[in-house]
């Protein structure tokens, strides 16, 4: 079933080419880290280019539920006005993070070290992931969280009332935990310290600095270091918020698998620690250009041509680059099903506890559409049968999971026969535009309960 309601069971098609310009929405990510560090700030912060997904809406009605104000006008502009650092009031009700887990995750970091109780919740998908992750680093702060078993939603946050600074180093790649533990540390005194040993997006290192933290990046002998001064005083922002990356993902793979298509993505972030997926592709042969390249709000952006690349070869994608892609393993996977011979994939096993279990997901889906994988924990092998080397035919199940969804839709507008996944409603907390914007492209995307 739907994240958000009832099934929507949608089938993809094998059609003609896919042209035009794709206009994906903004960035998750920086959308999420720019509502909550507003929402921090002392006066008023103005966004623009916002996803207006329903994980970034969650995400804003959570800010205003601790104190600030967050508003729209009809332009899609958003403005928030923040309380200040260890400025938030305890919330009158639950927080809902619907299917967001960095929504979730990043506002417990940030409510942590002030000294109020929130209690969280979420969908079904979110209820299941692991939150002991974000939780035990918080504790060190002098936070407590009480859940159910296993460390899951839902679950009440008591603020530190006499927070510590803490030295952290993360024991698995995560910008999410990484950002929940700066988050905390803006409200306690001294300096806060990160450690990582493999480099996870840094949104929130760059938008920190933006809003006048004292921050600074090293990297030693143990790794990443990033060492965060408290008790800022934030300065607001005006945002532009650029394109998401994960998002572009979807059209410019569609468009690599599927004949004579040519889709320019304009205005696409490519941060260094996000541009894992688009690296890749082109090790594997594909025919991608950036152009007009720039930098904005300290972003560095070009709009993205991709075109159908039908000579893709399989590879060894490099286990350190993992952490810069990790949401784009399962359209990789799509594109590796129509790449001759195999694609391996190691250093995944954070995939194992995303929305669903992507790896699995993915495996079986690939499998009965015709296509040989191997997996393990932390691991998984797609053998490709070049192009239209998928056979479709099947029905995915997406388990609530918005990327399963997409990747396995875009596997059906190059398979030689149609596939359906047993519910696209999820992908609306993402990428609420997929479908029209697949659409306006050429793709054959239909309803099955309006196809008939």
């Amino acid at each position: 079933m739907s994240a958000h309601g009832d099934p929507v069971p949608m089938t993809a098609r094998k059609g003609a080419a896919l042209t035009g310009v794709a206009d994906v929405p903004g960035d998750k990510s920086i959308s999420h880290r720019s509502l909550i560090l507003g929402a921090m700030a002392v006066g008023e912060t103005v966004i623009t280019g916002l996803l207006e997904g329903q994980d970034v809406l969650d995400t804003a009605k959570a800010m205003r539920a601790f104190g600030a104000e967050v508003s729209r006008d009809a332009e899609g502009v958003w403005h928030v006005h923040g309380v200040g650092v260890g400025g938030f009031a305890e919330p009158e009700d639950v927080i809902d993070c619907g299917n967001s887990g960095t929504g979730v995750r990043l506002i417990m970091g940030t409510m942590a070290t002030t000294p109020i109780s929130a209690t969280f919740t979420g969908d079904a998908s979110l209820r299941s992931r692991p939150m002991a992750r974000v939780t035990d680093p918080l504790a060190l702060f002098g936070a407590s969280a009480v859940g159910r078993r296993g460390g899951r939603l839902p679950m009440t946050i008591t603020g530190a009332a006499a927070p510590l600074p803490v030295r952290y180093t993360t024991p698995v790649p995560s910008a999410q935990v990484k950002s929940a533990v700066l988050l905390a540390g803006l409200n306690a005194p001294g300096q806060t310290v990160v450690i990582e040993a493999e480099a996870t997006r840094d949104h929130t290192e760059r938008m920190l600095a933006g809003f006048g933290a004292e921050i600074t990046t090293e990297i030693t002998q143990e790794g990443r270091v990033i060492t965060l001064t408290g008790q800022p005083e934030l300065k607001p922002q005006t945002i532009v918020v650029p394109r998401d990356p994960s998002s572009a993902a979807f059209p410019v793979c569609a468009a690599l698998i599927v004949e004579g298509s040519d889709v320019l993505v304009p205005n696409i972030g490519l941060n260094p620690t996000r541009a894992g997926l688009f690296e890749t592709l082109r090790e594997m042969g594909a025919d991608l250009t950036y152009e007009n390249l720039r930098e904005e709000g300290g972003e560095p952006v070009a709009d993205l041509r991709a075109r159908y690349s039908p000579d893709m070869k399989g590879i060894e994608v490099p286990p350190e680059r993992a952490a810069s892609m990790i949401d784009e393993y399962p359209i990789l996977s799509v594109v590796a099903a129509n790449a001759e011979g195999p694609t391996v994939m190691r250093g995944v096993k954070e995939l194992r506890v995303k929305e669903s279990d992507r790896i699995d997901a993915m495996a079986v889906g690939l499998r009965a559409a015709g296509i040989e994988v191997e997996d393990g924990p932390d691991w998984w092998i797609v053998h490709g049968k070049g192009p239209g080397g998928v056979e479709g035919g099947v029905t995915v199940a997406t388990h609530l999971d918005h990327r399963i969804a997409m990747s396995f839709l875009c596997a059906g507008l190059a398979s030689r026969q149609p596939v359906t996944v047993d519910d696209a409603g999820p992908i609306a907390t993402s990428f609420p535009v997929f479908e029209p914007l697949m659409r306006g492209l050429g793709a054959r995307l239909d309803r099955v309960n309006q196809a008939g």
